[in-house]
């Protein structure tokens, strides 16, 4: 009898129920082995998201960027051709006789006492030119020189 159940359980019961339990097995494998892989691939899609929101941004930073550099280098433009236009109806005779004459004579009466002033402290400094003195000279060659230089483009 010992026998017989022994031979029962070695023969096909005990392959049935070891082929049972080895499925439920691997099942049970392959189930945590898809919740893994499930995890795995919603952590690298998460990153995969916040690259690309970091690369959105950016490309909207530079964007931005970009606008704000063209919006001031076109009030550069703007405002140098409004100081040119200003300089050239600065010197543009007015028809009026006296007002032509008092800016014909105002301007190089001031020029000549400023310039006057200005060497009497050279002088005085022992013609030893400074850094405000080297400054002044700058801006008073190119006073004159964009005057004569927008004066004849206007005429052009």
């Amino acid at each position: 009898m010992f026998s017989a159940i022994l031979s029962f359980l070695g023969g096909s019961a005990f392959r049935l129920i070891w082929e049972q339990i080895s499925q439920m097995w691997t099942a049970h494998q392959e189930q945590k082995h898809e919740i893994e892989r499930m995890r795995l691939q919603g952590d690298l899609d998460a990153a995969a998201h916040e690259r690309n929101l970091a690369a959105i941004r950016l490309q909207a930073e530079l964007g931005v960027k970009t606008i704000n550099v063209q919006a001031e280098a076109d009030l550069a433009r703007s405002d140098s051709a409004a100081w040119g236009q200003a300089v050239v109806a600065a010197i543009k005779p007015t028809g009026i006789w006296f007002v032509d004459l008092w800016n014909g004579i105002v301007r190089p009466a001031a020029a000549t006492i400023a310039l006057g002033l200005w060497c009497f402290a050279l002088h005085e400094a022992g013609f030893k030119m400074g850094e405000w003195d080297r400054e002044l000279v700058g801006v008073i060659l190119g006073f004159f020189f964009a005057v004569r230089v927008l004066a004849n483009r206007g005429r052009a």
